[in-house]
């Protein structure tokens, strides 16, 4: 027994070490690749991504995607727990499955982690993102966020996502254009920013009417 604890206590630590050691790396160091990206490749897609300063994208698109994923993105520490508790009961009651995962949560998972995987990975995820709001801070959180999140069938990044749907740069979007790629976050595989029909198009115009009151409201304070 005393053996088994101690090969556990040696486990636990070297994982600490060693995810303190990579979330340190990844707060000055682009994200070179993630699982995500892994498993587009193994199933026979190509990865299209070119990393970008939060510096060189328009703030419209850090604006669309707090108003579209987390409106309290600046003021929460990692968790939002009313947006969770929200999911639960509305989960509970069936119909389209919510989430309750704030951007520095999907970031978590992104950066360093795989998709699917219960309970383990939410563990590992509420781990990833308490690192993460400790040693980057919100504008490190919301960089990393918008060129590692998946933008469309093997493109990551806003940077991608702009040039495939838009043909040019994410220095330029438009708060459309920018709420457009916001609408495709949650189900990139599944949706396209460009010319979007049904739910795309209804919920980018309602993201594109969210980003003035995000700018005058101040709920992206942290990132000016």
């Amino acid at each position: 027994m005393f053996t088994a604890l101690r090969l556990l206590f040696k486990i636990v630590g070297g994982f600490v070490v060693v995810s303190l050691l990579w979330v340190g790396i990844y707060a000055f160091v682009p994200v070179p690749f993630t699982m995500t990206m892994a498993g587009d490749l193994l199933s026979g897609h190509s990865v299209t991504k070119d990393w970008t300063p939060l510096s060189r994208i328009d703030p419209d698109m850090a604006r669309a995607a707090i108003a579209g994923e987390d409106s309290h993105f600046c003021s929460h520490h990692g968790f939002d727990w009313n947006a969770l508790a929200g999911a639960v009961a509305s989960n509970a009651k069936g119909g389209r499955i919510r989430g309750g995962s704030t951007i520095s949560q999907q970031t978590a998972k992104n950066a360093f982690l795989f998709q699917g995987g219960g309970y383990l990975r939410k563990a590992l995820e509420a781990w990833f993102t308490v690192l993460i709001e400790t040693i980057w801070g919100k504008k490190r959180i919301m960089e990393v966020y918008l060129n590692v999140a998946e933008t469309g069938i093997g493109t990551y990044g806003v940077e991608a996502g702009a040039e495939r749907y838009f043909g040019h740069s994410a220095a330029t979007l438009s708060p459309v254009e920018a709420a457009r790629i916001a609408a495709v976050l949650p189900l990139p595989k599944k949706r396209e920013a460009v010319a979007p029909g049904g739910f795309v198009r209804r919920r980018g115009n309602q993201i594109a009417r969210y980003v003035g009151i995000v700018r005058r409201g101040g709920l992206d304070a942290c990132l000016r």
